[in-house]
């Protein structure tokens, strides 16, 4: 058993954000964690330069069933056996993470976007208390106007097999970067299949809207009532769609938290990569030349 691994699923658009991650990975592991990176069958190819001792490429074709063919135009996937709705890309994103996740034999996984990089030395007792997996949790974080997360925490609990209503405010447990113990990603799987009759992907694959965050924060507290220690300052996020600038950047990074781990500035926002480069630049020097912690 390795002590940690990084999962990442990505694509063409994302491949020099990839690189960036990538290459923090490298710098800021220890020499046995191997990144997992899922990328479409035909962009394969493109990503293939990284495979190696420390990268895994893996394909959709490699993780779904057979039988679930891709409609290029259309950008979603078909499942034969219950043709609608439609996997959408998003949502196959997320279960292919949930699948390669569990196969992992690993102590720790942090599953981090394309936009994130790694600005510190990530080791696994940052992310493992008494014996538990730490998990991002912001207690009250869901409210009433944030109606994607309400329903995301809808669906956890249908998933679950749980009483559907909850009260508001409610958890938030979405983020950029984020630790999962691949044991208790098995469970989940199975307590998925118990509770919905049908195979974990299925089930998880058929709602149009689903977040793999909050299915497994909702598994964690109200399933296992694990109680698991809570970090939410291991990325420093800016999730806003508006660009950066050189200047921008640098002072976002000038925020990094003493505890982050990571930098995440949003893809959406289309902040010019001379900008991104500038803001990892800047928590380099922050963090000192071999990004260790304070």
């Amino acid at each position: 058993m390795s002590a940690l691994a990084v999962v990442t699923p990505t694509y063409a658009p994302d491949a020099e954000l990839f690189a960036h991650l990538h290459r923090s990975v490298l710098a800021h592991t220890s020499d046995d964690t191997v990144h997992h990176v899922i990328v479409p069958d035909s962009d394969r190819r493109l990503f293939a330069r990284y495979a190696g001792p420390r990268c895994r490429i893996w394909t959709y074709a490699e993780i779904l069933p057979r039988r679930i063919f891709r409609m290029p135009l259309a950008g979603v996937w078909i499942d034969p056996r219950r043709p609608w709705p439609p996997l959408r890309g998003w949502v196959a994103q997320q279960a292919v993470k949930v699948a390669v996740t569990a196969l992992l034999d690993a102590k720790v996984v942090l599953v981090a976007d394309s936009d994130v990089v790694l600005v510190r030395e990530a080791v696994p007792d940052l992310f493992i208390q008494d014996g538990q997996v730490c998990m991002f949790r912001m207690d009250d974080g869901v409210h009433e106007l944030m109606t994607d997360h309400v329903t995301w925490h809808r669906v956890a609990r249908e998933l679950l097999g749980l009483p559907v209503s909850a009260p508001l405010p409610l958890p938030d447990y979405v983020s950029s970067l984020a630790c999962w113990d691949p044991a208790v990603v098995r469970e989940m799987q199975r307590r998925i299949t118990e509770a919905t009759g049908r195979g974990w992907l299925s089930a998880f694959t058929s709602y149009l809207q689903v977040s793999e965050f909050i299915v497994y924060g909702v598994f964690v507290d109200e399933v296992l009532g694990a109680a698991p220690p809570v970090n939410p300052a291991i990325c420093h996020n800016r999730w806003d769609r508006t660009p950066l600038d050189p200047a921008g950047a640098i002072a976002f990074a000038d925020l990094l938290p003493p505890d982050a781990v990571g930098m995440m500035i949003s893809a959406k926002s289309g902040t010019p990569m001379p900008a991104r480069s500038a803001a990892i630049e800047r928590c380099s020097q922050i963090t000192g030349p071999d990004g260790s912690h304070p």
